[in-house]
């Protein structure tokens, strides 16, 4: 581990479950505050550790192509908030396009950044809710380590988190030093 590296913070379960609680009455404060569609950005961080120097930078590419993606389409962003605690960054985005779109857009960004398998960019329609995958005949997204879902691994517990944290670092790592 280098000096850069040495920023870490491991959480417990109840300092996990507390900050989704969180993060999710933030989501519906900002619906009901905006009435737009709502962008949630986390990221993948199996393990304790959920915030890292190394997540850290990749939070900040996730955030830099995320603004990008919506200035490029011209998609107004009404609001924007990042969040850095103990238990993962976090960012919201309030965009006034229809949310269906905007979760196109995301999983393509997703699929076509060499970081975006990293980056959980859950989108969110005022009326609807969560706009998942599924509603865009799309599968959900595949295990890091394997073919099979990443749903269905994480449930299962089907690989050691030292292996999926390694594969992280090691893509971050290729990403960051290139």
């Amino acid at each position: 581990m280098t000096n850069a590296d040495s920023l870490q913070f491991a959480v417990s379960l109840e300092e996990l479950l507390a900050a989704r609680d969180l993060r999710a009455a933030r989501q519906r404060e900002w619906l009901t505050r905006h009435d737009r569609t709502l962008i949630s950005l986390t990221l993948v961080t199996p393990g304790s550790v959920k915030d890292s120097a190394r997540y850290r930078r990749s939070m900040r590419a996730a955030l830099a192509a995320c603004d990008a993606l919506l200035a490029q389409r011209g998609w107004a962003v009404l609001d924007r908030a990042v969040f850095w605690p103990d238990t993962g960054p976090e960012a919201l985005w309030a965009v006034d396009h229809p949310a269906v779109e905007v979760k196109a857009a995301t999983v393509a960004l997703e699929q076509e950044h060499t970081l975006g398998r990293l980056w959980d960019i859950d989108v969110f329609s005022p009326t609807a809710g969560v706009i998942g995958r599924r509603s865009l005949d799309q599968a959900g997204r595949p295990c890091l380590l394997c073919d099979q879902p990443a749903h269905a691994c994480a449930r299962s517990r089907r690989h050691p988190p030292e292996q999926l944290i390694n594969k992280i670092e090691g893509l971050l790592d290729a990403y960051f030093v290139r």
